[in-house]
């Protein structure tokens, strides 16, 4: 097949290829982009990394990064983008995914944009105060008047999770079905009960194997001093009669009702999609093309028999990794500095699907993936038609290793993707 120059295709492409789904509605829509960065501090490949080591630490490139962050945030408005995210990792001195406190971020994109969904992708729950979720959460919410949506993940690296959720003894874990990822399953999921609980109630008692509120729950918050005003315009039921706390009343109520939409990462567990299932939130498929397919018609059974209808690809997220190029040495020179070294080095050791020998043709390793996608314009387009002829998902997030991926270079590749691929891939109008 010819490579076409992505730089010539937003002036001669005649393309007018159909999607090749077996059941195609009258009223079809267009899939809702997501743009995750994190970002990853630039360095000179794994030597560079090396040799300004801790790389994370280099406050100069991160406020580089930072503030040109912005500006992709504003061209992804610009271009009809939905939504922009960002990861929560902590702890990175290597400098792959510099994202310790995602709810900043998020405010501040909030005050920049107008019309752009914010949100991150997501909150490690297992490491997480549910009311403190409940709170900054609900708030991001008000600050965007409903353009903030909530993702939640469960947590894999064991440096930061295993520190930052030491008040549980929460191990971090790759859903490999080990003891470690059935007690995290068993966090996450209690605490997002919780949040959710936190989010719609207007007083709740949190009473979990892990957490619970209020502290101690069996006597309540003994002799609160303001006991009285609280009992008189507080919550019905917060104070008893002996002045102690025996419920929460958490504020403020979110702006949405009866809460933001909320996304979660899965890369592996069929449980994590049920749950997913269960309570109506978002499945962010991290995962390569079998899983995606599996996995999403277990989320259309699992909803329908909770009684919710759902289109396959309805209330799913697929999520790649791009690049559009002039042609295919092209793509292979952006695989090899813009993605090589993050996927060698970190990618790989906590995913040994993408762990190969240390002498594998890294590229072409990387190219057979699954998680990556590119080429020229034309190719983007038909891998991507191909991903829908099976799943026509209602979100696509996109990933690109930014600011390792110069800020230019990003902005040039997502116009090309709006302009020319998204135009190309329909989805139904789930609503």
């Amino acid at each position: 097949m010819a490579w076409v120059a992505a730089s010539s295709y937003a002036l001669t492409s005649t393309l007018d290829t159909e999607l090749p789904v077996k059941e195609r509605l009258s009223d079809m829509a267009k899939p809702k982009v997501v743009i995750q960065l994190y970002p990853m501090i630039p360095a000179d490949g794994e030597e560079g990394r090396k040799a300004q080591r801790p790389i994370g630490r280099n406050a100069d490139l991160y406020h580089e990064a930072l503030h040109g962050w912005m500006d992709i945030a504003k061209a992804a408005e610009r271009l009809g983008v939905w939504g922009f995210s960002t990861i929560e990792h902590h702890l990175h001195s290597e400098g792959y995914e510099v994202g310790p406190n995602p709810g900043v971020l998020n405010a501040w994109w909030a005050g920049q944009l107008e019309r752009l969904n914010v949100g991150a992708l997501g909150y490690v729950m297992a490491t997480q105060d549910p009311i403190r979720v409940a709170e900054e959460t609900a708030i991001l919410d008000h600050i965007t008047k409903g353009r903030y949506f909530v993702g939640l993940a469960r947590g894999y690296q064991s440096r930061w999770a295993n520190i930052l959720g030491q008040a549980t003894d929460t191990p971090a874990t790759v859903s490999d079905g080990s003891d470690n990822d059935e007690r995290n399953r068993k966090i996450f999921e209690e605490r997002t009960e919780m949040l959710l609980e936190c989010w719609t109630k207007d007083e709740v008692q949190l009473k979990g194997e892990f957490y619970e509120a209020p502290y101690p729950f069996e006597t309540g918050v003994e002799g609160y001093p303001a006991y009285k005003i609280t009992s008189e315009a507080g919550g019905l039921n917060e104070i008893d009669a002996d002045g102690n706390v025996r419920n929460i009343c958490v504020v403020p109520k979110p702006y949405q009702s009866p809460h933001p939409r909320v996304m979660v990462a899965a890369s592996k567990s069929v449980d994590s999609i049920r749950f997913c299932a269960k309570h109506g939130f978002i499945p962010v498929y991290f995962m390569q093309m079998d899983g995606i397919v599996k996995n999403a018609h277990v989320y259309v059974e699992e909803s329908e028999k909770l009684g919710r209808k759902m289109t396959l690809g309805q209330n799913q997220n697929i999520v790649r990794w791009p690049h559009i190029c002039e042609s295919e040495l092209d793509y292979d020179r952006k695989l090899a500095e813009y993605d090589l070294d993050i996927y060698k080095n970190f990618y790989g050791p906590f995913f040994p699907q993408f762990n190969q020998d240390p002498n594998t043709d890294w590229v072409q390793n990387m190219k057979e993936s699954g998680i990556f996608i590119g080429g020229t314009v034309e190719q983007s387009i038909e891998q991507w038609q191909e991903i829908y002829s099976k799943v026509p998902a209602e979100y696509i997030t996109l990933i690109w290793h930014y600011a390792q991926n110069p800020k230019e270079d990003v902005i040039e590749e997502l116009e090309l993707f709006m302009n020319h691929v998204l135009p190309k891939l329909e989805v139904p109008d789930f609503i």
